[in-house]
């Protein structure tokens, strides 16, 4: 897909470089908006997208979106989730409030962090803090799918846990 339709560009990453609170792409102003939350940033940033955001893309466009935000359930930045267990504070100490203010801005809040939520409890934190979110698939133990190896022509629904 060519990335060229993309009109703005951005991300807010805290200045240590550690944490990605948010990462938005932006090319109708005249549709809305959609959050997904992943599980955690890795390489995207700013100007660069990485495999996964460029499949959230993809989705959002054909689901008729106009931008997107992403959001994670923990902040921290790293390319192997493994890294998540070792950090002192993998959620990141503004990623709530970051996670709130984006799902103002947007029609429809969609989980995409597959199996490994469960750290912390953090996938019943958000699950009870966005009860009307939607999945794009459950993985066989009812997790939100990740969006990178799905289909492209699979519509929302509903996330019941």
């Amino acid at each position: 897909m060519k990335e060229n339709y993309i009109t703005e560009k951005g991300a807010d990453i805290s200045a240590e470089g550690l944490y990605r609170y948010s990462l938005w792409r932006l090319w109708d102003k005249e549709k809305p908006a959609v959050l997904f939350i992943g599980l955690n940033p890795s390489t995207a940033d700013a100007t660069d997208d990485d495999p996964t955001i460029r499949r959230c893309l993809g989705f959002a466009r054909s689901w008729g979106f106009g931008s997107l935000y992403m959001g994670n359930l923990f902040a921290f930045r790293a390319t192997d989730p493994m890294e998540l267990y070792e950090a002192t504070d993998p959620v990141g100490p503004d990623n709530d409030k970051w996670l709130s203010e984006l799902s103002a801005k947007c029609q429809k809040v969609v989980f995409a962090w597959g199996a490994k939520g469960q750290l912390l409890g953090r996938d019943k934190t958000l699950a009870s803090a966005f009860p009307e979110a939607y999945c794009i698939r459950r993985t066989k133990e009812g997790h939100p799918s990740h969006p990178l190896y799905l289909k492209a022509d699979l519509r929302l629904m509903r996330y019941k846990r």
